[in-house]
């Protein structure tokens, strides 16, 4: 079968698609034919060793496909059985191995490129408003990138929680994709001082929350639009890591900081049941709309990490076999 390796740490170039054995499932493990597997930063981390891990290395975390294969001890799911996961490594292939208690069964009739698209950054978004700062009816939170996977549907959750929602994005095209999400003011970071429009439009009173994957080039001033007790959810770093930071920052309006991953959030069949089967049915339903903007051929992986490591796509980018 043919998958995407690195044996060596790096950019883009270092990614090669190859052929390689088809693995076998073991105790507790479902084999899954993969229909579409979901490109995100952490591959890029992986990629670049910023996320160091043993070499050679078959990347991705996420996919959907058809269970071709169980080994024993797998009673939850069967062959034939059309599913979703996140959170697993070797999803860019045409074949993976999956713990069994990991997969989700899609609801019926969704296409696999959606539950590729939905699991990491839709949990994400669910867990970062549901749980690490539950948002409540009238709070104003900030989400940067905006336009990005993760902020698309976060926003638009805030808002079904009853959150006033401002927005970041670099140009005026993810802009209007935001507003379409529901952002209720977005601003433009290469023209704009987020920190002073978001002081000048709350009459200093700043905000409860502030989600941030972007990292080093926002967190001084994402910190500074904090009201007393705010939150400062950093989640990513796609601007790069941030430097130590001085603890007494957060004494000046008793502030909490969090760098929370979904591994923490899904760690239970129950809570990652609860977690998928919202997004997912949310998504069914309607209710969350969910953008699939750029899919690329597996053998094209090397591109999409180009296109998304360069910042300029918006929604989810997505790899399908060939």
């Amino acid at each position: 079968m043919k998958a995407v390796q690195i044996t060596q740490f790096g950019g883009p170039e270092v990614m090669q698609y190859k052929d390689v054995p088809t693995p076998t499932p073991g105790k507790g493990e479902a084999l899954v034919q993969i229909q579409a597997s979901g490109v995100n930063y952490t591959d890029i981390y992986s990629r670049a060793g910023v996320n160091p891990g043993p070499l050679p290395r078959t990347l991705g975390v996420e996919g959907a496909g058809v269970v071709m294969a169980i080994g024993s001890d797998v009673t939850g799911v069967k062959r034939g059985d059309v599913v979703a996961y996140c959170s697993v490594g070797g999803s860019y292939a045409e074949q993976a191995v999956v713990p069994a208690n990991r997969l989700i069964a899609m609801p019926k009739g969704m296409d696999a490129k959606i539950g590729a698209a939905a699991m990491l950054q839709g949990m994400t978004a669910h867990y970062l408003c549901h749980s690490t700062y539950r948002v409540q009816r009238g709070d104003k939170v900030l989400i940067h990138a905006g336009a990005g996977g993760v902020g698309l549907l976060l926003i638009q959750m805030v808002k079904a929680l009853g959150g006033y929602v401002f927005s970041t994005v670099s140009t005026d095209a993810k802009a209007k994709l935001a507003q379409q999400a529901g952002a209720d003011q977005v601003i433009n970071y290469t023209t704009q001082d987020f920190a002073q429009e978001i002081k000048t439009a709350t009459k200093g009173a700043g905000l409860q929350a502030v989600y941030d994957a972007v990292g080093k080039t926002t967190f001084d001033k994402s910190v500074a639009c904090l009201a007393p007790r705010g939150y400062m959810v950093l989640y990513g770093q796609a601007s790069g890591p941030v430097p130590p930071v001085d603890m007494r920052l957060l004494g000046n309006g008793s502030l909490f900081l969090t760098r929370p991953g979904l591994g923490h959030y899904t760690a239970s069949r129950q809570e990652l049941e609860q977690r998928a089967g919202d997004v997912l049915n949310w998504i069914q339903s309607g209710k969350l709309k969910l953008r699939v903007e750029h899919v690329f051929p597996l053998s094209k992986a090397a591109e999409a990490h180009k296109q998304l490591e360069s910042r300029a796509t918006t929604g989810k980018v997505i790899l399908v076999p060939g």
